[in-house]
């Protein structure tokens, strides 16, 4: 009888890996990364099983929200007035349609952009904003914490709801995991709204673990909305043991809010299904200044990985500047190439990272990167008076793309993402303002400190460079 079961077993075992080889084998993907794949499936199966469920399932061809539904949310941003507004650059034409193919992102037209670089000014922008509204407060964050930073916005949100204001909050359930559930059951008992975001109920279990919402979005009476990198949680306000938490945010006026709000309420759709529209959620906005915007939501469902795209092309046709900021370096080859032939090209090519992040492993690996980076030209910086979280792509003089998603495969990849792409040589300016001001808090990379750092750290880097698409 045993003998019968180990049979057994051993046939479904094998059908099985058998199976999952000719899934990966018609998704074609590249070999490059479907040969892997395979011979891990086949020299450690059981391993291989694991790390596929959570890791290597493609989802291109899932939906998490209707056509329908999408097809209403788009056609509501085609209703925003935009009549009579700046011709978008013709050299970024290219690029707009893009965006526009891929993700539904129609350019919106005169916002007003504020940005924040400290978050204590942020969370008081937000909490007026908050205080101010008279229909309807939507908030989305990654990390919603239960500290004094999130109680001060959740008894603001509550104070609203008992007004009769319409409150609704998407929290990211994994970034969350360690809130305890009373603090969002209190929301819920002043009326609010509450839901998580692709709900995992045993998180050891299920695929959806490695797939997180990491927006950041605010959206008040649709005329108010903010986007950005930072979440709700002391260490933005405060800093850390290991320095400030230096990170960058924007309130956004005008019709660019349209584009916030038609992200928040597509996963508003995806996660309730429940359809929320409607002339009050899109009001007539002011015009006021001469940019053109346009919002891009993305993620690891559909055909598409807009943002890995939209930034690769326009990398590729900088003819200026280059100027990154970000937490973590774990480009795409893409990506790589594209920033690499860049600096070949004469294109002034800067990269700023944090001197250490909050993750040992993660700098290791997207230190592996900086070798090539380095001698092709790109000039590095490392942040020093803190943690780098930042966030931001300046491109030439009259392109700028801030929002919440890092230079890494997790958010280009499988992360939930929204983005604002920015024509405007004013923002491009005063963006690049802050990049410099940036730059004066950061110590050069220098060639030749770099290339003699110790071997066994670049050994460590090699390895941890093999796991960066699943950092």
């Amino acid at each position: 009888m045993q003998q019968i079961l180990t049979t057994i077993f051993l046939v479904v075992y094998t059908v099985t890996i058998l199976g999952v080889v000719l899934v990966i084998i018609t998704d074609n993907r590249n070999p490059l990364k479907t040969l892997p794949w395979i011979l891990v499936l086949i020299l450690a199966p059981g391993a291989g099983l694991f790390f596929y469920f959570f890791f290597g399932q493609n989802l291109s061809k899932q939906r998490i929200i209707s056509r329908r539904t999408r097809k209403r949310i788009t056609m509501q941003l085609e209703e925003v007035d935009t009549a009579g507004g700046p011709a978008v650059p013709q050299h970024h034409l290219p690029l707009s349609r893009l965006l526009r193919q891929t993700a539904h992102a129609v350019p919106l037209y005169g916002s007003r952009i504020t940005p924040y670089v400290e978050g204590g000014a942020k969370m008081d922008a937000l909490l007026e904003a908050v205080g101010s509204a008279s229909h309807h407060i939507h908030v989305q964050y990654y990390i919603f914490c239960d500290d004094d930073t999130g109680r001060r916005l959740r008894d603001a949100l509550v104070a609203k709801a008992r007004e009769g204001v319409e409150v609704r909050v998407l929290y990211d359930d994994v970034g969350c995991m360690r809130v305890k559930k009373a603090f969002f059951e209190s929301m819920r008992a002043a009326g609010i709204e509450v839901c998580a975001f692709l709900h995992v109920k045993f998180p050891l279990l299920t695929s959806k673990v490695n797939y997180r919402n990491h927006r950041k979005i605010a959206v008040v009476d649709g005329l108010v909305g903010f986007i950005g990198g930072m979440n709700v949680a002391d260490r933005y306000v405060r800093g850390t043991a290991q320095g400030v938490w230096r990170d960058t945010h924007f309130r956004v006026e005008g019709c660019g809010v349209a584009g916030l709000q038609a992200s928040f309420l597509s996963d508003w759709s995806a996660t309730t299904r429940q359809n929320v529209s409607g002339p009050a959620y899109y009001p007539a906005a002011g015009r006021f200044t001469d940019n053109i915007m346009q919002v891009v939501a993305s993620g690891p469902f559909g055909k598409w990985r807009t943002l890995l795209q939209a930034d690769s092309f326009a990398v590729s046709r900088a003819a200026r500047r280059i100027w990154i900021e970000t937490p973590y370096c774990l480009p795409s080859d893409a990506l790589n190439m594209a920033l690499q032939e860049a600096a070949l090209a004469g294109v002034d090519v800067r990269l700023m990272l944090p001197g250490h992040s909050d993750s040992r492993v993660v700098d290791l690996a997207g230190r592996s990167y900086l070798d090539d980076l380095m001698k092709a030209g790109v000039k590095i910086a490392f942040y020093t008076p803190g943690f780098l979280h930042s966030k931001l792509l300046i491109v030439d003089d009259d392109l700028a793309v801030i929002g919440s998603a890092n230079m890494d495969f997790r958010s280009f990849e499988h992360n939930f993402e929204v983005s604002a792409f920015v024509y405007d040589r004013d923002f491009n300016a005063r963006m690049a303002a802050v990049y410099e001001d940036d730059l004066r808090q950061c110590r050069m990379l220098s060639p030749g400190e770099w290339f003699n750092r110790p071997r066994t750290q670049r050994w460590a880097e090699s390895f941890m460079r093999v796991f960066s698409p699943l950092l």
